[in-house]
């Protein structure tokens, strides 16, 4: 399905503060135009608060019936994206504010530590604590321990599910549901979708390149679990919702994620947006497809209460 014009706007739109040509670039300048971003009128919920979470920065944030130490709702934790080296609590506070509201969910949001100042599995090593201590005080956010969910887009979808792999090894804690979003999922093959999108739809075959030489740099490792989960056993872990793009170069390999799962006997449901591109989601006020894939994610949240 071709893109349609307003489609095409976002898209030009978002590409102008996003680094431009074959790289590398610097992470520091590129943070710094990302930060420049006029940010639109934040969507109202019941509260938004900042904490620390085991050292690692959160932002948690409650719908309008949900107040702290309340009946438990479902439990959130959301991992931003941006390769692992871009994107912060500020990138996705939209996003966040946009599953708070539409599902009734309490959401911690995590500000992982971000490469290359930080390689792999610091990025892991944050995701994990945070999860763990969002269950830990799951019951005093008003949320309910039993109703724990991990969700991310792009970078955050790789952390989102490695976050599994890690509760399945290591006895906890446990999630019900892992939602992602156009996951990043394979640091070592090379799929046809980078060929047939690797250009001209934001995310870039040269942006994915960097990414991970700043994220995996010792390519000897990029294949181990915790980096490229589509390579993992994922026997054991909880029921996942995929959303992929059809104009995504990662559109490949979060398919091909979502039938490693269901080969492994984890129930995984796959939606393609075929006329939509990487870094969509969120902007649902726009286009009404992305409305869609918001409302698909927060009734696979609201169906756990």
């Amino acid at each position: 399905m071709a893109v349609d014009e307003p489609t095409r706007a976002v898209i030009d739109l978002m590409s102008e503060f996003f680094p431009k040509g074959e790289g590398p670039w610097d992470p520091v300048a590129a943070r710094r135009v990302l930060a420049s971003v006029p940010s639109p009128e934040p969507m109202p919920v019941g509260r938004v608060e900042d904490r620390d979470a085991a050292g690692v920065p959160v932002r948690v944030y409650w719908p309008d019936e949900v107040a702290e130490g309340a009946a438990g709702r479902p439990l959130v934790v959301y991992f931003h994206g941006g390769g692992f080296t871009l994107g912060s609590l500020d990138s996705h506070d939209g996003v966040c504010r946009q599953i708070c509201a539409g599902s009734g969910a309490v959401v911690v949001a995590a500000d992982y530590r971000l490469a290359p100042e930080h390689p792999y599995p610091a990025a892991v090593e944050d995701a994990f604590a945070v999860t763990r201590w969002a269950h830990e005080h799951a019951a005093a956010l008003g949320a309910d321990p039993g109703a724990l969910v991990v969700a991310g887009d792009s970078a955050g979808g790789n952390l989102a599910t490695v976050t599994c792999l890690r509760a399945r090894d290591e006895g906890g804690p446990p999630i019900v549901l892992q939602v992602l979003v156009y996951p990043a999922t394979d640091a070592v093959r090379h799929w046809p979708s980078y060929d047939q999108n690797g250009e001209g739809y934001f995310l870039t075959t040269a942006h994915m390149r960097w990414f991970w030489d700043c994220y995996q740099p010792d390519r000897e490792r990029r294949g181990e679990p915790y980096s490229s989960p589509l390579g993992a056993d994922v026997s054991g872990l909880p029921p996942a919702l995929v959303i992929t793009a059809g104009h995504d170069p990662l559109r490949d390999e979060g398919e091909a994620y979502a039938r490693h799962l269901r080969h492994s006997g984890v129930e995984a449901e796959c939606v393609r947006y075929e006329g939509l591109f990487h870094g969509f989601f969120g902007t649902g006020p726009i286009l009404p497809a992305a409305a869609d894939a918001t409302d698909r994610v927060c009734a696979a949240i609201r169906a756990l209460k």
